[in-house]
């Protein structure tokens, strides 16, 4: 699962172990590769492509809302970020469980679980401003119903109680919290990792399966239900991604390249496609879907239901990593000035998501009352994707020149 080190697909390492064995390596296993040093482009490439679709998505009703990769696929930007947030959690913290203090390394992620709060915190407060001024200036009340904002005048007082507690989240601002919730187990996840990184991967499956199985989730409050990002279920993702991120930081491979493993692989993306975008076909298959529903067979298996990250968008997700992880093309693309825009975004990932989603909320204000429009829509989000390349770069010059001064 792991994004490899440029190395042919015909390396000696392909022909050794079994293939179940493979799919399944230990870190400790697969030396073709190098420590990772220094940051991986194509990380930093498809987090800013993930950034990217997030943004664009989170103003509903664009033209360019249709070619975003929900299109081809049952996954979507969500499952991306969560991944790479994954792997990025892999190579940043788990050499100081390898070598420092166990104590400094767990403070070391859990100030950065604390940063995210705040910044989640501070987003939902400007959001609640933006449609606030909307309705009492532009006279958009319409918006004060929509993206969970009407509890807040329904029961106010546990609304304000749910906010901080983050059992209250306003729609298209639930990522946070989840990623929050994920990087405070991350040092646990990280002890165990390194030295059972099979049996917690299984772990991870078996409480997906039972997150699922018997709709486990975190409450809310003081709406009835659970988060719309049900951390039970999509830790799974999560494990995945820090499982490669700590085999990558060594030089290793969690799942690494196997022919049989990658032709699956890409067939499971064509045949979601073509389910997605021939009609007869996309009926038939959800037809069989739903039968085998009426036979018994539990939802989380067989729906497409995103909450508890069900079978269809899970394999989907995990089939798209593992293809794009081994095409060596990506690497000499991440390198490239096509990809520029894109790195900048994924170095400052936080700093573009928060500002995106503040900006994105003022554009469903804008966009309220207009239809879709290839030209307007695109001098909006094209307007607020050079404003997020420009944030990302004078935050990447500001950082250089900081340690320049410090050297």
């Amino acid at each position: 699962m792991s994004l490899p080190e440029a190395v042919p697909f015909r390396a000696a390492g392909l022909l050794g172990p079994s293939w179940v064995r493979a799919i399944w390596a230990p870190i400790a296993g697969d030396k073709a590769a190098a420590p990772q040093s220094g940051r991986d482009e194509r990380l930093d490439m498809f987090r800013g492509l993930a950034l990217l679709m997030i943004f664009i998505n989170h103003v509903p009703g664009t033209f360019y809302e249709g070619l975003t990769s929900r299109n081809f696929g049952f996954s979507d930007a969500a499952e991306a970020f969560v991944f790479m947030s994954g792997m990025a959690s892999g190579l940043a913290y788990s050499n100081r469980f390898r070598t420092g203090s166990l104590w400094a390394a767990t403070a070391k992620v859990w100030a950065r679980a604390r940063q995210l709060y705040f910044v989640h915190i501070t987003i939902t407060i400007l959001s609640l401003a933006i449609f606030a001024a909307a309705a009492k200036w532009l006279g958009l009340g319409e918006l004060l119903a929509k993206n969970n904002i009407a509890p807040l005048f329904q029961q106010p007082l546990g609304t304000m109680v749910g906010i901080p507690l983050l059992t209250h989240q306003l729609g298209y601002l639930n990522i946070l919290p989840l990623y929050m919730t994920l990087l405070l187990v991350t040092p646990l996840l990280i002890i165990v990792g390194l030295r059972w990184p099979v049996p917690l991967a299984l772990a991870s499956v078996l409480l997906w399966a039972i997150a699922g199985e018997f709709r486990l989730n975190f409450p809310n409050f003081p709406n009835e239900g659970g988060w719309f990002f049900n951390p039970f279920s999509w830790q799974l993702v999560f494990v995945l991604g820090l499982l490669s991120g700590m085999a990558m930081k060594v030089g290793k491979r969690f799942i690494p390249y196997q022919p049989v493993l990658f032709g699956l692989a890409a067939a499971i993306l064509v045949f979601t496609l073509i389910w997605m975008k021939v009609p007869p076909i996309g009926k038939a298959m959800n037809g069989t879907m739903g039968w085998f529903g009426s036979m018994g067979t539990p939802f989380y298996l067989i729906w497409f239901d995103k909450t508890f990250l069900t079978l269809p968008r899970l394999l989907h997700a995990l089939a798209l990593f593992y293809v794009l992880g081994h095409l060596p093309i990506m690497r000499t693309l991440a390198q490239s000035w096509i990809a520029a825009p894109f790195r900048l975004m994924g170095r400052q990932g936080l700093a573009v998501f928060a500002a995106g989603t503040v900006l994105s909320m003022a554009l469903q204000v804008v966009k309220a009352p207009m239809d879709a429009h290839p030209l307007w829509d695109g001098l909006l989000l094209g307007g607020g994707l050079l404003f997020l390349v420009g944030l990302a770069w004078v935050l990447t010059k500001t950082a250089e020149l900081s340690r320049a001064k410090a050297a």
